[in-house]
């Protein structure tokens, strides 16, 4: 689907939708609790749909209604096929071992893109609990062979490829034989990710504890308790309707937490270190438009952010420098060339030293965007095709169903001036 944006703005309410990163930990937390759990208020796209399918393959029944899906936990049977994450690299992480503890063995798969992410500081860290974990060197494939039950111990992992690695072992921590220590061997990015996980621990009954810097961690064994868990609003989705406020226009967005551990809340702080005029009250957010300036950020912990920050920066004056972005190569698509590339075809001057990005911000032209894919790339040009001279057309606009499926109806609602053609 090609998605153009003309120059308009974004005014009126919205309520954020649910949390991607929270719908995921939920639903693992639950198949992991003996009994009938309820998500209350879940994130229906295609990464947390790819999490539920695969559930259902390892004998987790989920039924699901307009606003609740049920999860009902039992022990985890041995898939009769391939386990299919899609193009999510939150489901193959959590999912690889969680099939630790299946009886038989498990192979998962997804799109190629996907199974070009990294994997190898989790398969060492399971393998080092007692998992026998192996990438197919042929054929990308993750085989787990499980016996039904993990020893734990002691693990040593790097804390600087992705948090998705220790959120995996820290979630099947609890149901191991000794319990878990796990040691990181370098210092943790995206912090605020592994806390969403003890959050969704705790909310099922289970502990976790770490050391201050987060390098160490220890978890006993326990078991998950079913609960009724309610999925918070998601300031990863909400930071572009923000900063299309902050941009173009007025926005109020309703059922964000300000306290919450979401690593990208911080995208009101960098959006106010730019000038905008943002507001915040229970659970409303309110941005206006305000005159941007050029901004100095560190990303390290909130790498999601990156895209939208680039197009905003790109639209302020001065220039700006975020930093931070070396693991954002090994996402969706390498989304530091991404922008580069789309930046340029909308007349933006950019460049890179080492862990740098570097925007000229400027007055940017309409242009032709391709996202290679990537749901927050199409999202952050569409955001700054808003404030663009001319009409700015996103390639394959249909990649936000990844996280964000009713984003472009969510902008259309508040006046966005776009028009879609093809299939969505």
């Amino acid at each position: 689907m090609r998605v153009t944006v003309k120059r308009s703005s974004l005014n009126g309410r919205f309520t954020a939708p649910p949390s991607k990163s929270y719908t995921h930990r939920g639903l693992i937390c639950a198949a992991l609790a003996e009994g009938k759990s309820r998500i209350l208020s879940p994130l229906d796209s295609e990464d947390t749909e790819a999490t539920a399918e695969v559930l259902g393959k390892l004998g987790v029944r989920i039924t699901r209604d307009v606003t609740d899906w049920e999860v009902e936990g039992e022990r985890l049977l041995e898939p009769v096929e391939p386990l299919y994450c899609r193009e999510s690299g939150t489901t193959l992480r959590l999912i690889t071992a969680l099939c630790t503890l299946v009886d038989g063995r498990s192979v998962l798969t997804g799109e190629p893109s996907l199974m070009r992410r990294p994997m190898g500081p989790l398969i060492d860290g399971l393998n080092q609990l007692g998992a026998n974990c192996k990438i197919d060197e042929n054929s990308s494939l993750v085989v787990v062979e499980g016996s039904g039950s993990l020893k734990g111990g002691l693990a040593q992992i790097r804390g600087d490829v992705s948090s998705q690695f220790i959120s995996a072992i820290l979630l099947v921590a609890p149901w191991t034989m000794e319990g878990v220590t796990l040691k990181l061997t370098t210092p943790l990015e995206s912090r605020p990710y592994v806390s969403m996980t003890f959050e969704a621990q705790q909310a099922f009954g289970v502990e976790t504890w770490s050391s201050e810097d987060m390098d160490e961690f220890i978890v006993e064994r326990q078991r998950y308790s079913p609960v009724e868990y309610v999925v918070e609003g998601d300031w990863s989705s909400a930071a572009y309707l923000i900063a299309g406020g902050a941009l173009t226009g007025s926005v109020e967005l309703k059922g964000l937490r300000v306290d919450s551990s979401q690593a990208d809340a911080a995208v009101v702080d960098a959006l106010r270190m730019m000038g905008a005029d943002i507001s915040i009250k229970d659970r409303f957010t309110a941005v206006e438009k305000a005159s941007l300036r050029g901004l100095h950020f560190d990303v390290s912990d909130c790498p999601d952010l990156f895209p939208i920050l680039s197009a905003i920066c790109a639209a302020a004056k001065g220039q700006s420098v975020i930093t931070g972005i070396r693991r954002l190569r090994l996402k969706e698509s390498d989304r530091v060339s991404a922008m580069v590339e789309g930046l340029k075809r909308m007349g933006v001057e950019t460049s890179e030293r080492e862990d740098q990005f570097i925007i000229e911000g400027s007055n940017p032209k309409g242009g032709i965007v391709d996202p290679h894919g990537d749901h927050r790339i199409a999202m952050a040009f569409g955001i700054l095709g808003l404030a663009a001279e001319g009409d700015t057309t996103i390639l394959d606009g249909g990649c936000v169903s990844k996280s964000f499926p009713g984003f472009w109806a969510a902008i259309e609602d508040l006046g966005a001036d776009i028009r879609r053609e093809g299939v969505e």
